[in-house]
This record gives C-alpha cells, sequence and structure tokens, in this order.
C-alpha cells in the first residue's frame, strides 16, 4: 500500500530533465558570484548597514532571477518547488545568522574579519548541503518510510524550535568548548591568518576556531533545512539550486540582522511552524500530496506574520521603555 502511494506521490513532485551542462552552468554561476564577492572584501574592511541592505537584496535578487529561469526552462510547476525551497531555507538560516552573532562575539573576532570566516564557511557550506542533498534523496527514491522519519523528525524540531528559542547559541559554545580542546588555539588573533606560529609550532587562530564551529553548526542546521526542502520538492538540482541561492546570501544578511535578535521575538516561533508544517506535509505525502503553491503561500504566511507581530512587539516595548523619560 505504502509503495503504491509513493508511486503515484512520485509523479504529483515535479520530475524534471537537467542536462549535466546545466549543472555546470550551476556551479560556474555559483564560482563567479563566490569570486565577486570574495574580490569586493579582499580588503576587510568594516561592511556598514547600508552596504549590508544592498549586497543583501542583490543576494535576493540573484536567487528570485534564477526562479525565473527555472521558470523559463522547466515550467511554472518548477519555478513554484524552486521558490519553496527558496523561502524555507531563506528563512530558517536567520536562526543561524543569530547562532553565527554568538559565536563571534564569543570568540572576539573583529567586523572586518568576520566577512573572511562566513566565507569561507558558506563554501564548505555549499559542498556539506549537496552531500545531504544526494543522500536524503537517494533514501527517499529507495526507502519510501524515510518521509515519515523526517516527517516525524521535522514536527519534533519545530515544536523544540518554538520551545527552547532562548538557548539558540548553546550548542555553538558548546562546540567552541570542545573544538578548544581538541586544537590549541592562540589567544591572539594573527591578522586574517587563520593559522599562525607560536614558539616555533604551527597553531590555530581564533578565526580558524570560528570557521570550524561555523562548519559544525551548519551541518547541524543541514539536518532540520535538507529534509524539510525535501518536503517540498524531490528534485536535486531544484532542491540544490535553491538552498544554494539561499546560502550565498547569508553573509549580507548576517551583517544586516546580526545585532538585531531580540527585534525578531517571534521569528523562532514562525521558524517552528514553518517546520511543524512541512513535517506533517511530509508525513502525509504518502497518501496525499498538498499542492506546491497552497504550500508555498501557507510558508509566506507564518513567516510574514512572524515578522509583522516580531515588528508589533518591538514599538510597543520602545514606547514602554520611551515613557518613563518623557515623565
Amino acid at each position: 500500500m505504502i509503495a503504491a502511494a509513493a508511486t503515484d506521490l512520485s509523479s504529483k513532485f515535479v520530475s524534471i530533465d537537467v542536462p549535466l551542462w546545466a549543472w555546470v552552468a550551476l556551479g560556474v554561476a555559483i564560482a563567479v558570484l563566490l569570486g565577486i564577492d570574495l574580490i569586493r572584501h579582499r580588503d576587510n574592511h568594516e561592511p556598514g548597514q547600508k552596504e549590508a541592505l544592498v549586497e543583501s537584496a542583490v543576494w535576493v535578487a540573484c536567487g528570485l532571477a534564477f526562479a525565473g529561469v527555472v521558470a523559463f526552462a522547466w515550467g511554472f510547476d518548477a519555478f513554484g518547488e524552486y521558490l519553496s525551497g527558496y523561502l524555507i531555507e531563506k528563512s530558517l538560516s536567520v536562526d543561524n545568522v543569530f547562532v553565527w552573532s554568538i559565536l563571534l562575539t564569543t570568540l572576539a573576532v573583529p567586523l572586518r574579519y568576520q566577512h573572511r570566516v562566513l566565507f569561507w564557511g558558506i563554501f564548505g557550506a555549499l559542498v556539506l548541503r549537496g552531500v545531504f542533498i544526494a543522500v536524503g534523496s537517494s533514501l527517499i527514491n529507495r526507502f519510501t518510510f524515510v518521509l515519515v522519519v523526517f516527517g516525524v523528525f521535522l514536527v519534533y524540531t519545530g515544536f523544540k524550535v518554538i520551545r527552547h528559542r532562548d538557548d539558540e547559541g548553546e550548542s555553538a559554545t558548546r562546540i567552541l568548548a570542545m573544538v578548544r580542546r581538541l586544537v590549541p588555539i592562540s589567544p591572539r588573533l594573527d591578522g586574517h591568518k587563520f593559522l599562525t606560529k607560536v614558539d616555533g609550532k604551527r597553531i590555530a587562530t581564533p578565526l580558524l576556531a570560528a570557521l570550524v564551529v561555523v562548519e559544525i553548526t551548519d551541518v547541524i542546521f543541514a539536518v532540520d533545512s535538507v529534509p524539510a526542502i525535501l518536503a517540498v520538492s524531490h528534485e536535486p538540482f531544484l532542491v540544490f539550486s535553491s538552498n544554494a541561492f539561499a546560502i550565498l546570501g547569508l553573509r549580507a544578511l548576517y551583517f544586516v540582522l546580526a545585532g538585531a535578535r531580540q527585534r525578531f521575538h517571534y521569528l523562532s516561533h514562525g521558524l517552528g511552524a514553518i517546520l511543524i508544517f512541512v513535517g506533517l506535509k511530509m508525513t502525509a505525502s504518502i497518501w496525499y500530496h498538498l499542492n506546491t503553491f497552497v504550500s508555498l503561500g501557507v510558508i509566506t504566511a507564518i513567516l510574514a506574520a512572524a515578522i509583522v507581530f516580531s515588528e508589533r512587539r518591538s514599538r510597543r516595548a520602545n514606547l514602554e521603555a520611551a515613557e518613563p523619560r518623557a515623565r
């Protein structure tokens, strides 16, 4: 019965013929964008809020432009799956940004060097996400019950995210303590170098420690985000490309949002709700396929509501704080 339902389900998701040159073109496009970003920040300058906002808008524009390419090449249904995956990954990545902020503050990494850490962290994340997506897609294709396992895991994670919002940075600090026990780390920076020499021995700088923790925390986040995207698309090209374009803009988004964690009080609640929704969708998908654009609408509505209610709470808190001063 499950096998028959899975066969029917496979016909509900988009199945596209992706030639090898399309994968190569995607890889070249990502490499070019990374190269441009690296050249722009080669002087290790401290990005201002305006610069970060402009760069973040450009990265979003690149992601949406690729959505247009998908629509032109493979049709509107493929466009819907790509856009759903992009929105899920982009929204879930916000928690990642806040964890990075806690980590880099703990290690006292100067603002002018943070871009270098995040650049190589995101480069590694792209490779790791590719592996996760390949393994996840293969498991779903071979073992249908994995859909239920992933779905239940996402629902559990969603409730955990909602209930434990204040524990966002604890995993990063635990990982950092573990790295410090395993790897000798210099107490001082050596410019933007990842390795330095102390008493003739080559040891890690705080930048390398930060990079290792960024990579490990991204693996932890990928355990949530990759199954979440697989809930809206089973096509590896769409899953990877939506994941990649969402991740590419995280450095700019970091410099926009790093200090604004308290402003988005209900965002974690919204992200938890998104995980619960896609988990339920994935669990039920063996028997019932929810239309891609309905899923996209629900995800967008949850995210918008979380932002609106967070802004209202922030404005109310600011007004209450201003009242004693006005008296």
